[in-house]
């Protein structure tokens, strides 16, 4: 089969590669579309050391069942899926606990950060257990659903918030997961939506996509700012979906007493943190790792309507075509969301 192959940091090859081999608690499918993720492009210079060459990345992804492996059950060859970009354990103490992201020993599509490697979906064919896979919906495009992965990142970092309605929110980074963040905020009934970004044009797709309040986040006066529109006290959840010491603290520069700010963002392994800020003001600060069930409430989203996300992809492109896209979005060239791949 073709596929799209970080062969080393800074240089993709679109090759030929052998064919995926299941297992008998696997499928295989056949990819129809595949996103780039912001992590991916983080990934493919090595600054994040969780995508060690060579490997197939993309974890994003959709398609169509054309093997079943002996021990799958209730799948048939033909059905229209998407999958979990997390492979865990079903035996694992916090799978059973109802925390399969946190699961020892999982792996993730398309990451190999050292002790193991796991080949993504950049490519014709992809084998995937039975147990992370999601069927779509007749109304749910292939495309669409190449976005499920990371609209149910962006819940589950809701969901974790615990969001009550009329909460003032405010959501550092307007990229492709802060987008899905600001649409599900307001979903799920969240009062004033915040949006930072230290990109103009960023912060125009976050007031299309429903943000109350826009700022740029160079902006002197955005703590004064935010506080006028939150009673003097700053907000009651800040999101952080970059993962910069300069974001992180930034999150945590708005949030009120006793808020809550919740971690997304990933880019970078360390960052400084302000500890008497967080402890003075005994703030709850969480981490938001992937998915944990996310999947059917996303998908049944997209199929009524309720969550856009045609409105995110800037361009669909063969998957030949992929180290062209992965250097324009590594180089910051254009105003380019999300990029799907087709092979």
């Amino acid at each position: 089969m073709k596929a799209l192959v970080l062969e080393e940091y800074n240089k993709m090859v679109y090759k030929e590669v052998p064919d995926p081999v299941i297992s008998d608690n696997e499928v295989l499918v056949k990819v129809m579309a595949c996103g780039i993720c912001g992590s991916d492009v983080h990934g493919f210079d090595g600054s994040t050391g969780r995508r060690i060459p060579p490997l197939i990345m993309g974890h994003e992804a959709s398609g169509v069942i054309v093997e079943i492996g002996k021990a799958v059950i209730d799948w048939q060859v033909g059905e229209r899926v998407t999958f979990d970009s997390t492979v865990y354990r079903l035996d694992d103490w916090f799978t059973l606990k109802g925390m399969y992201n946190l699961s020892d020993n999982r792996e993730v599509l398309g990451v190999s950060p050292g002790p193991w490697r796991r080949n993504g979906a950049f490519a014709e064919y992809i084998s995937i257990p039975q147990h992370i896979l999601h069927r779509i919906p007749e109304a749910v495009t292939f495309e669409q659903a190449a976005l499920v992965e990371g609209a149910a990142v962006a819940l589950h970092a809701i969901n974790l918030a615990g969001v009550n309605p009329g909460d003032i929110c405010c959501v550092t980074g307007s990229g492709t997961i802060g987008l899905l963040i600001i649409k599900l905020l307001k979903i799920s009934g969240a009062g004033k939506v915040i949006a930072v970004d230290t990109s103009k044009k960023s912060l125009a797709r976050a007031k299309e996509a429903g943000a109350d309040n826009t700022y740029i986040a160079d902006d002197k006066e955005l703590g004064d700012k935010i506080k006028d529109l939150s009673g003097g006290r700053g907000v009651d959840i800040s999101f952080e979906a970059v993962g910069k010491s300069e974001t992180v603290n930034q999150a945590i520069d708005v949030v009120r007493k006793g808020g809550k700010v919740i971690l997304v963002g990933n880019a970078s392994p360390l960052v400084q943190f302000p500890l008497q800020k967080i402890v003075s003001g005994e703030l709850n600060v969480l981490g938001s790792c992937a998915i944990c069930g996310e999947y059917p409430a996303i998908l049944n989203l997209i199929n009524t309507g309720k969550l856009r996300v045609d409105d995110q992809i800037s361009v669909i492109a063969p998957l030949s075509e992929g180290a062209v896209w992965f250097n324009r979005l590594y180089n910051k060239e254009g105003d380019l969301s999300k990029i799907i791949l087709v092979p």
